[in-house]
């Protein structure tokens, strides 16, 4: 009674292995690789003061303007906090990301920042007539910072703050008070879905490409490459180059093992006015007020499930077929059924060279694969002990 039992749970784990990694591959929580651009903040550039006041009666003066930040693989970006300022730091790193995944998420004024945005300084670079129609005398580039970064403060974060100079104060109260409403901007490069999934021997897909760029390079990882899987268009010849609107499949040839790969697009393109940049830590997440071409790149990810030639049946039946054998027997059993089991996770991984813009790391399955295995060390052990106990109470009796 023991040798089946211990055999059963040995080939459920191994029956759970590929849903668990597909599971980790579906998880909406898995972070996954920016789109767009990346960029470093230098710091800020173009500024004057403004005049903050705390709800404890505590008042300071703050710096308050445009930052420059330098985008990897070239470019340059002008932007705005969306959080107070004085804390977003020199040097930190920064991606591209939509409104959902920023301070602005359900934020109601959000349009509205970037109506501001898109009718002030830079975007305008009229001064004499922003000031004119802002009733404001006289506005510098410095001054004309000011007055856009305070209006942005007010509808980001509702804070009771003014901007020192008084004609910058005129700028933002009227940009605060004329502010319409606008549609959030698209990604400077995206591809949507990210993730697609489908049986072995199809086109999985498709991908859509959406950029501002005239065209993006298109190139599959290493993983897909050792696999025979090829990006395609939906007539099945090779892609690799890409407009606005094109749509990419993963050719999965049959018989191909289980597993997963990716394809990159890469491209030169402003970084629409309005999309934010996130460092992680809130209160430094900044808002594009204008950018030269920039780098960019966007990663989607093709999974297909275990094919018919993977050898688990026979693996579980070698298992099974041990009943009247040896302690020893059943060890090798055991063995052999653990050994397919990582073959299986290692051709599921992606290549862990796969160049992805500002992201690193192994695959989002590692941790689900990596507990999967140690909870089949132990059931092994179980095995073995259970196989070998029997041998011994027959040499009693």
């Amino acid at each position: 009674m023991r040798r089946p039992l211990a055999v059963a749970l040995l080939t459920a784990a191994l029956a759970a292995a590929p849903g668990a990694q597909a599971a980790a591959d579906s998880d909406p929580t898995v972070p996954r690789a920016p789109e767009g651009a990346s960029a470093v903040l230098d710091g800020l550039k173009t500024f004057g003061q403004a005049v903050l006041r705390g709800g404890d009666g505590s008042v300071r003066q703050i710096p308050a303007g445009l930052y420059e930040m330098r985008v990897d693989g070239g470019g340059m970006l002008q932007t705005y906090g969306v959080g107070l300022a004085g804390n977003a730091q020199p040097q930190a790193r920064f991606n591209e990301s939509g409104w959902s995944g920023s301070p602005l998420a359900g934020n109601g004024e959000a349009g509205r920042i970037r109506w501001v945005l898109e009718h002030s300084y830079p975007q305008l670079n009229d001064l004499a007539g922003l000031a004119e129609a802002a009733g404001a005398g006289a506005l510098t580039a410095e001054s004309a910072a000011a007055g856009t970064q305070v209006a942005i403060w007010r509808l980001a974060d509702g804070v009771q703050v003014e901007a020192a100079d008084p004609a910058a104060e005129k700028l933002a109260d009227y940009l605060q008070r004329e502010a319409g409403r606008m549609p959030e901007p698209p990604a400077s490069l995206g591809l949507d879905p990210g993730d697609v999934s489908g049986p072995v021997g199809s086109r999985l897909g498709p991908v859509t490409v959406r950029t501002g760029a005239q065209s993006v390079s298109v190139t599959p990882d290493a993983a897909a490459v050792a696999m025979g899987v090829r990006v395609v268009d939906a007539e099945g010849r090779p892609v690799d180059t890409a407009v606005n609107g094109s749509r990419l499949y993963f050719e999965v040839p049959a018989g191909t093992p289980d597993g997963i790969a990716s394809v990159t697009v890469h491209g030169a393109t402003r970084v629409p006015v309005g999309r934010v940049f996130t460092s992680g830590v809130p209160a430094q997440t900044q808002i594009v007020a204008g950018s030269s071409a920039s780098a960019t790149a966007a990663t989607a990810t093709a999974m297909w499930p275990r094919s018919a030639e993977t050898p688990v049946t026979a693996t579980t039946g070698t298992a099974s077929g041990s009943g009247s054998g040896s302690g020893a027997g059943s060890n090798t059993s055991a063995g052999t059924a653990l050994t397919t089991l990582g073959s299986l996770s290692a051709q599921g991984s992606p290549d862990s060279s796969e160049e992805r813009l500002a992201t690193s790391g192994s695959s989002a399955a590692t941790p689900f694969i990596a507990s999967l295995a140690v909870g089949l060390v132990v059931l092994g052990g179980l095995v073995v002990l259970l196989l070998r106990k029997r041998p011994l109470e027959e040499e009693s009796e």
